[in-house]
C-alpha cells in the first residue's frame, strides 16, 4: 500500500485491539506506547477514523473503494491470462527451487 513516508497502515484486528484497549480506560498515549509508536495522535486518528466509517454504514452511506479504477473492465478472457501468467511463474520458481535443494543435497553429501 502506498503512503506518505513513515506512515502506518494498520489492520482490522488491530484496530478492534486499539478500540478495546480504549474501553478498558487506557488512554491513547499507552495504547501507542504499547504498539512502539512515538505519537498518541496516530492512536486519536486511528479511532476517529473508525468511528466515522461506522457512523457511515450505519448511516447507509457507501465507501467508495480504495485506489484508482481501471479503465476498463477485466474480461473473462483476460483474467484466464492472468492466471495463466502467474501459474506459470508458480511453476518456474517452485522448479528452481527444488532444483537448488537437490543440488544443496548433492553438494553436501560429496562434501562428507
Amino acid at each position: 500500500m502506498a503512503g506518505k513516508k513513515g506512515m502506518k497502515h494498520f489492520g482490522e484486528a488491530i484496530i478492534l485491539d486499539v478500540l478495546e484497549m480504549k474501553k478498558q480506560g487506557k488512554t491513547h498515549h499507552e495504547i501507542a506506547k504499547y504498539y512502539g509508536l512515538d505519537n498518541k495522535m496516530v492512536i486519536k486518528s486511528l479511532v476517529c477514523r473508525h468511528n466515522h466509517r461506522q457512523k457511515q454504514i450505519k448511516q447507509g452511506v457507501s465507501i467508495n473503494p480504495k485506489g484508482r479504477p481501471r479503465k476498463q473492465p477485466v474480461t473473462m478472457n483476460e483474467k484466464l491470462r492472468l492466471e495463466n501468467n502467474r501459474l506459470k511463474m508458480e511453476n518456474e520458481l517452485l522448479r528452481n527451487f527444488l532444483y537448488e535443494i537437490e543440488r544443496g543435497c548433492d553438494h553436501q553429501s560429496n562434501t562428507e
